[in-house]
């Protein structure tokens, strides 16, 4: 099983604006079989007024799949925290779980969010700003697949240092009650010792995302409480869209490995630079 997730800044090459075809090309090119998508457009002028999320179903020939508005509105513009009320054809952004396997249930989660407006140091473009931080939420998927029933958690915490570590403590409670095994994932914006530390969860990524170009930090990561699956593959190839890198993990269940983690799983990375 093939278990891919992507910041895909919705959709954008850096530099040349969004192009339908080729994120969609992506899509096909990752040959998920579970996808996790962060920064996730539907109905922006920015996109197309495309729904992002149908694109890539259709792309990934996904059985079943969810988008999750963090926001109403368009990021940098006019926008207010989405309650999954808004009207169809609303502009919207948030995340989206595809799977190529029958989903047997979907929750949502949304996470606490800074109730005011702060100065941050931001190191692109190198000053403070006053910062109005986004709501941030996660989607939850049971799926049936070839390793048994799984729950899959996608999200995208918070830039903010501290806030991003709070938001995953509040989601791990919430998480705890659901069906195990768990798989969590996501752009979590820190790196793999902070989310494993605050996660309690261990960890089957580890290679650096961030930026594309040439990564030198892991914000994005596949996490999991069950000891027995195991990556048999893993890459972070470059793509022609993001600024991110995608993390691809294929998956395998290790039955002698239920009490024990997966030893060698760094050894299994290689960071592509195609």
């Amino acid at each position: 099983m093939k278990l891919v997730t992507f910041n895909i800044l919705h959709g954008r090459t850096p530099g040349d604006g969004v192009d339908l075809d080729r994120f969609a090309e992506c899509v096909a090119r990752l040959d998920a079989d579970i996808l996790a998508l962060q920064e996730v457009d539907s109905i922006q002028a920015r996109s197309g007024l495309a729904d992002l999320t149908a694109l890539a179903a259709d792309a990934m020939g996904a059985r079943s799949h969810r988008f999750v508005a963090a926001i109403a509105g368009t990021p940098g513009a006019t926008w207010m925290a989405a309650t999954g009320e808004e009207q169809p054809g609303t502009a919207a952004y948030g995340v989206a779980l595809l799977s190529r396997y029958p989903a047997l249930n979907w929750q949502v989660l949304r996470l606490p969010r800074i109730p005011f407006r702060f100065p941050m140091y931001l190191s692109a473009p190198r000053r403070v700003q006053i910062i109005d931080e986004e709501p941030r939420a996660a989607v939850i998927g049971q799926f049936d697949t070839p390793l048994g029933n799984l729950t899959v958690v996608n999200t995208h915490l918070s830039f903010v240092p501290g806030w991003n570590r709070v938001q995953l403590h509040r989601l791990m409670r919430d998480v705890r009650g659901l069906p195990w095994p768990r798989i969590v994932t996501g752009d979590l914006n820190m790196s793999a010792a902070a989310a494993r530390r605050w996660s309690g969860l261990r960890q089957l990524a580890s290679a650096p995302t961030f930026p594309a170009d040439r990564p030198v930090s892991q914000l994005d990561h596949v996490l999991t409480d069950d000891p027995a699956l195991t990556p048999t593959a893993c890459r972070t190839p470059r793509m022609p869209i993001s600024d991110h890198r995608p993390v691809v993990v294929d998956l395998q269940h290790r039955p002698e490995g239920r009490h024990l983690g997966a030893p060698g799983e760094e050894s299994l990375w290689r960071s592509e630079n195609r």
